[in-house]
């Protein structure tokens, strides 16, 4: 999947008004889950994504962060995107859902299963509920 592919997935699914809030949507999920997942794991998902999309996995820079594999659970991976993404939490909940889906659908193999399955059980729905599915 090219970059303006994954940009416009994330856009219509999210039903965003412009390009630039699904960059940002995109780009505030990502570097989110670069620092929550193990290293060599976001390594691995970004090496299957568009460059400039793969890069936000490999930006663990937060003030006071631990960078790649940091612990901790939904509501502060939420807090992070929407801060990130400049949206309240209930909206950072959806784009992250919608992020999550398309770079599923933008990788190989079982790759999001590994992402998933190396997640806290309270963050595995944002990876498994996709943008029309139940959260649960």
């Amino acid at each position: 999947m090219r970059h303006d592919e994954f940009i416009g997935q994330v856009q219509s699914r999210a039903k965003l008004a412009g390009r630039g809030q699904a960059e940002r949507a995109s780009r505030a999920t990502l570097e989110t889950l670069g620092e929550r997942v193990p290293e060599g794991l976001a390594g691995n998902l970004a090496a299957q994504l568009p460059t400039e999309i793969g890069e936000h996995l490999r930006r663990t820079e937060i003030e006071g962060g631990l960078g790649t594999g940091e612990p901790f659970g939904r509501d502060e991976f939420i807090h992070r995107v929407a801060d990130r993404a400049g949206v309240e939490e209930p909206q950072a909940v959806y784009l992250a859902r919608v992020v999550l889906e398309v770079t599923g659908e933008a990788t190989q193999g079982a790759l999001m299963d590994k992402v998933r399955d190396s997640l806290p059980e309270d963050l595995r729905p944002l990876v498994t509920s996709g943008s029309r599915g139940s959260m649960g």
